[in-house]
């Protein structure tokens, strides 16, 4: 250890320079306008706070990495106990930043033997049926959870709205999934599916005077076909090749619709899109003549948050079918064909199985499903513009897939709520925000980097798995 202490002080020192240098811009200073004009408010204290624990923290990441497991626990353990201490800090951030480093040292040090432990129970018989046992207790637990969650007393306006947001995002998740988690075909302009499926609504309603549920169909239909559409041309393709093509067709789309005036009034949007009624009955304080309003109708005092929950109730709805739709879909022979393609595509043809068909309806049923969830996005926003569909959409939705896991519907929920949930909730942190978004990120590539729920079922087993005591 003495003989390679300077290298590992010399590591950590760059490691400390390096984060010294980026959170310089970002938490170092910031301009503040009293009246007079601007001026720089310096926060070079919490910034030299942050760069000793980063300092510290790769320290014992280090040993840990080196199996001194002593040196990294104690280091670990005095980090924590600083972030708990009532020593005076700039702000409560700093107080968690240093706890967080610490546990996180401490975590890392008795990862290994952990992972191997558990391992070792999860690929024993047990291990497996109570995995199995356990992922189903922990799907129902969600879906109970998901159908009470606006009977909640936190459910109020703002909570509600992040809810149908999370949600609108784990059935373009679940849409994803087929086309990559289940068929390996990385797609990168998803997006554009969403955007006729949204397009789609947004005219068929103000133009033609079609409702939500009329046209949702309608939506999911038109997608498949640009589905079928983007199929062809990327039928032999694979890999990188695919990705660029396929983000290519969502740039298309996009600029389609920026420059198609007299289609999607370009750059202005559409606006005034109605939103979904129950029974003919509105979601507002007034109804138009001759309609009443849902309030009326249940003889109920109106509330603002009515259209919220009954918007959560769809978007659950459609994801609940999404998912459905993808577990009974994998057992049947085109999802095999899927799985098989996904994990070799000369042995498919081998085979006998028509990779051009696997591979169009692969691109069909997803872009189906992302059709359905732009069609709700519309009726939800009563407004969308091109601006609303940018490659940024894609990168989300396709980090929601990988970082829950290739595959694994859970994984998807989980990383839906990381990915969409965490920046909304710790928005109070400032200028902190994306710093603990990015630690979160790099916490999942670090300790589970096959995604969240690696683990996943086969849908075909050449023998029987025994249910276990």
């Amino acid at each position: 250890m003495a003989g390679r202490l300077p290298a590992l002080l010399k590591d950590a020192a760059l490691t400390a320079l390096v984060a010294a240098a980026l959170g310089l811009f970002i938490v170092g200073f910031k301009t503040r306008d009293i009246g007079q004009g601007l001026f720089f408010d310096y926060q070079l204290v919490d910034l030299a706070i942050a760069v000793a624990v980063i300092f510290f923290g790769r320290l014992g990441l280090q040993f840990a990495s080196m199996g001194l497991k002593w040196p990294s626990f104690a280091l670990g353990t005095v980090l924590g106990a600083v972030g708990v201490s009532p020593i005076q800090m700039p702000s409560t951030f700093l107080h968690w930043f240093v706890v967080i480093a610490g546990v996180l040292i401490i975590l890392r040090t008795i990862w290994p033997w952990a992972n191997t432990a558990i391992a070792t129970v999860r690929h024993s018989e047990r291990g497996k049926a109570f995995g199995r046992r356990g992922a189903k207790w922990f799907g129902a637990v969600l879906l109970v959870a998901a159908v009470a969650m606006p009977f909640a007393p936190f459910a109020d306006q703002k909570t509600m709205d992040l809810a149908v947001l999370i949600l609108t995002y784990v059935m373009l998740g679940w849409g994803l999934n087929i086309v990559v988690g289940l068929a390996g075909l990385l797609d990168l302009g998803y997006v554009a599916f969403y955007a006729v499926g949204a397009y789609a609504y947004a005219l068929l309603s103000t133009q033609y005077g079609l409702g939500f549920w009329a046209v949702l169909p309608l939506a999911g239909m038109f997608a498949a076909s640009f589905g079928l559409l983007l199929g062809f041309p990327v039928l032999r393709l694979r890999g990188d090749y695919l990705a660029i093509v396929t983000m290519g067709f969502g740039e298309i789309i996009r600029l389609v619709l920026l420059n198609w005036v007299d289609l999607s009034n370009g750059p202005a949007g559409i606006g005034g899109i109605p939103g979904p009624t129950f029974f003919g009955a509105v979601f507002a304080e007034t109804a138009p003549t001759g309609r009443q309003t849902f309030a009326e109708m249940m003889n109920i005092p109106f509330s603002s948050n009515q259209r919220l929950i009954y918007l959560y109730y769809i978007i659950l709805l459609l994801a609940l079918i999404t998912n459905f739709f993808t577990q009974r879909i994998r057992r049947l022979p085109v999802g095999r064909a899927w799985e098989a393609l996904r994990e070799d595509e000369t042995a498919c043809k081998a085979l006998g199985i028509n990779p051009t068909n696997t591979k169009l309806t692969a691109f069909a049923v997803g872009a189906m499903f992302a059709g359905f969830a732009g069609s709700f996005f519309a009726a939800k926003q009563r407004f969308i513009s091109p601006e609303s569909f940018s490659f940024i959409e894609s990168a989300i939705i396709l980090s929601i897939v990988v970082l829950g896991g290739m595959g694994s519907q859970i994984g998807v929920v989980l990383a839906a709520v990381l990915l969409i949930g965490l920046p909304e909730w710790f928005r109070d942190l400032g200028a902190y925000r994306m710093i603990v978004f990015g630690l979160a990120m790099v916490l999942i590539m670090a300790f589970r980097p096959r995604g969240l729920i690696a683990h996943r079922e086969p849908s075909v087993r050449l023998h029987p798995v025994r249910a276990g005591p």
